[in-house]
């Protein structure tokens, strides 16, 4: 890929509009463009990395059973009124529209009651059960104030996965290796280390539910944490009866800022019962389907990642996700026709700066801005050496490397 291909360019100048650093890094960089607010376009460079956080997020989840499909935006007012869950009143997040033949429809907010719905004509048999189903779809929620980017909007991706189970004890099975699949795709994103299971409200639906929240200072919850156990509880919820059902210390308790990465709730009967979602178990017995719901916001995530892995250069996007691996910069022209053959030889993990008019400072810049983890420059004296440069983005650490030590990285 050439830079003089992407019609997105740099600025120096951050958005006025924007209080989040990730969102003036992220606008800075060319990877999104800001509709209004709370609504956010994806640039070709943003759409790669919020692809391959989806690509991660897909892998672990298709290593624990489950199966993905694709629901619709556009949501039947009846299967919400089942659940009683149409009404303003209820969920104050709704965008709802006019058919001009009469009618109206919604935009999903989430998708519990048409999956349950879905489901009906494929599960009828304890045989049939369990089903993992998940998706990623554009949500679509009426925000009171949208706000820190991309990290909270009224337009965003969202991975949501159902479960479909016999009784609560083949839930909870998976719901644990749900949290597990979670904790790994965290840490493959690169924010692991500072992601912690944290127990908060259960709403209607069960004592707690577990959220996956990231330290962040412009966080909109305050957790409390049990570093050494590796869990934390929201403040929702923070009380000496949870401390104490919890096993934790009080005394041990650190209070953080966070950012919500992703959730998982075990929603029992409460949909199976309204849209009478049952099979037939093996003694004859007619029963309702148990069911789960587990959510992360891939384009919420990015966001996150922005906002911690970034310094007052730009962004440090870590090696899983990086739109490309290598920035590669030509100084001379015998340099520049070896980076043409690079970049024609390894299209997808090399960006190469092919610019005539930029100066080498202006591309060492952007190369840092845009967080590419490596930079790769190419002169005439070091290819006459078969030596090239490597400059990593997360340490600044510079490395020389050979011709073919290079090319290997490429195959």
């Amino acid at each position: 890929m050439k830079r003089s291909q992407l019609f997105t360019k740099t600025t120096k100048t951050s958005p006025n509009d924007e209080v989040s650093n990730s969102a003036k890094l992220l606008i800075r960089a060319g990877y999104v463009y800001k509709e209004m607010a709370g609504v956010y376009d994806y640039l070709p460079l943003g759409l790669r990395v919020l692809n391959n956080i989806m690509r991660v997020i897909r892998e672990e989840l298709n290593a624990i059973g489950s199966q993905e499909l694709q629901l619709t935006a556009l949501q039947n007012k009846e299967v919400w009124e089942a659940s009683n869950r149409w009404s303003d009143e209820v969920m104050d997040v709704w965008f709802k529209t006019k058919l001009n033949a009469g009618g109206e429809l919604g935009l999903a907010p989430t998708h519990e009651e048409p999956i349950t719905r879905l489901m009906k004509p494929y599960i009828s048999s304890y045989k049939d059960l369990p089903v993992y189903a998940y998706q990623f779809q554009t949500k679509f929620r009426n925000e009171l104030r949208a706000k820190s980017g991309i990290m909270r909007t009224r337009e965003f991706m969202m991975k949501d996965l159902y479960s479909f189970s016999k009784d609560r004890s083949e839930h909870d099975a998976f719901y644990e290796q749900c949290a597990d699949a979670y904790m790994r795709i965290f840490h493959r994103l690169g924010i692991g280390e500072d992601t912690f299971r944290t127990f908060a409200s259960g709403g209607a639906f069960s004592k707690f539910s577990d959220e996956f929240q990231t330290l962040c200072e412009v966080g909109e919850d305050t957790i409390y944490l049990d570093r050494d156990k590796g869990i934390a509880i929201n403040e929702e919820v923070y009380n000496d009866a949870t401390i104490r059902d919890l096993g934790l210390d009080k005394t041990k308790l650190e209070q953080h800022k966070a950012a919500e990465v992703g959730n998982i709730f075990t929603l029992g009967y409460r949909f199976s019962e309204a849209l009478d979602l049952a099979y037939n178990d093996e003694d004859g017995s007619r029963k309702q389907v148990f069911m789960g719901s587990y959510g992360i916001g891939p384009s919420r995530v990015m966001g996150v990642i922005a906002e911690k892995l970034s310094d007052e250069h730009g962004l440090i996007w870590p090696t899983e996700i990086a739109p490309y691996q290598y920035y590669l910069v030509g100084i001379g022209e015998a340099a520049e026709r070896h980076c043409a053959k690079l970049a024609e030889q390894a299209p997808e993990i090399v960006l190469w700066d092919d610019r005539p008019t930029a100066r080498n400072g202006e591309k060492f810049a952007d190369a840092e801005l845009l967080g590419i983890p490596c930079r790769v420059v190419i002169s005439d004296k070091t290819l006459a050496d078969s030596k090239v440069e490597i400059k990593h983005r997360v340490n600044g650490q510079i490395e020389l490397l050979t011709l073919d030590e290079f090319n290997n990285k490429l195959v």
